[in-house]
């Protein structure tokens, strides 16, 4: 009985494997529409500063102004570099005809490194006139943080009579987190197209005979700063821009010998001669098989770019021949051709 049922288990187990091998995944590279699409009319853009914090709200940052031995602006001053990096790389998008920073007195930014109340539409129908732009990008939110742990350590160092004494060496490493948020108003449309904070770090450290030289010693700090605040705005500005990613697809592999073949096929590349023995499965007496060779047709006019055919052939799989994977593998090509509708038109 034992023996039995051990044999029962090992069958059951081989039926897993094999059904579980029956597929084979493979990745391919596609052009995926931007994250934010803008309405095409939009063509000039205005970008405004608007983390500015307000002087009353100051004291959260004292810690930052201390630490800052290079000013006590380095929010502004990053804050500036981002907006200068963004209006740099949109100046780069053919969409649009004009860029152009925007000087306001609207009301600054509350601080605390949240988000403020958006503007209201009045408020962003007035800027875009004003300036004649159609839309604007709002860096709403930037803010610095910095946190200093220091450590110490015996030294020498030499006196005014060039005799070595007794010092202590101060380290210090200053974690510097800095948040950055943005907004698009789109004024046609009354919709704030996106919202995003995205936020990294840096390290700086330095050594010294006091706390204040380690900290002076942290020179790269500011440089750090800047770089990484333009950065953010570079890759802010790509969430406009179609982007490269990778897709995954199953297709049948086993359950005849022509399946074999044609994943021997598609690994070195014959996709036609692969399709040829598919085509020769889709009459297989078997509607099982005769759904995956259809399955694996829809997938092979996907690599060549037909979806229209492709789409036909997932229909057939699931409608004809009941293969479920394929009603799902339809609403995947139907999203493709809603992407590229959508890259065309932007």
């Amino acid at each position: 009985m034992k023996i039995n049922t051990l044999k029962l288990s090992y069958a059951l187990l081989f039926v897993i494997i094999t059904s579980c091998g029956s597929k084979k995944s493979i990745s391919t590279e596609v052009t995926k529409p931007a994250i934010v699409s803008l309405d095409p009319s939009i063509k000039r853009i205005g970008i405004v500063n608007r983390s500015i914090v307000k002087e009353d709200n100051n004291a959260l940052d004292k810690l930052d102004k201390i630490l800052s031995v290079e000013g006590a602006d380095l929010d502004k001053q990053g804050a500036h570099q981002a907006v200068l990096a963004l209006k740099n790389e949109l100046g780069k998008n053919a969409k649009f005809s004009e860029v152009k920073l925007i000087e306001t007195n609207t009301e600054v930014n509350p601080g605390g490194g949240v988000f403020p109340a958006p503007y209201s539409w009045d408020m962003v129908q007035q800027i875009c006139a004003a300036n004649n732009v159609d839309a604007i990008f709002v860096l709403s939110l930037y803010d610095t943080d910095a946190n200093a742990s220091y450590d110490t350590s015996n030294t020498k160092v030499k006196g005014p009579l060039g005799i070595e004494i007794p010092a202590i060496r101060h380290s210090v490493i200053i974690v510097t987190n800095i948040k950055a948020g943005w907004r698009i108003y789109d004024p046609i449309n009354k919709v704030i197209k996106d919202e995003l904070a995205v936020n990294t770090k840096t390290t700086s450290t330095g050594s010294g005979i006091n706390p204040v030289k380690a900290i002076e010693a942290a020179k790269n700090r500011k440089q750090s700063v800047f770089q990484i605040s333009q950065q953010m705005a570079i890759d802010y500005s790509t969430r406009l821009l179609p982007y490269k990613g990778n897709i995954y697809r199953k297709y049948y592999t086993s359950g005849t010998s022509n399946f074999e073949a044609g994943r021997r096929y598609v690994e070195t590349g014959q996709w036609e001669k692969a399709a040829e023995l598919w085509e020769k499965e889709v009459k297989n007496e078997d509607p099982e098989i005769a759904g995956q060779a259809s399955f694996n047709m829809a997938f092979y006019n996907e690599i060549k770019g037909d979806f229209t055919q492709a789409i036909e052939w997932a229909n057939k799989s699931y409608a004809e021949y009941g293969n479920k994977q394929a009603l799902k593998y339809k609403e995947d090509l139907e999203e493709r051709i809603s992407d590229r509708v959508r890259m065309s038109n932007n």
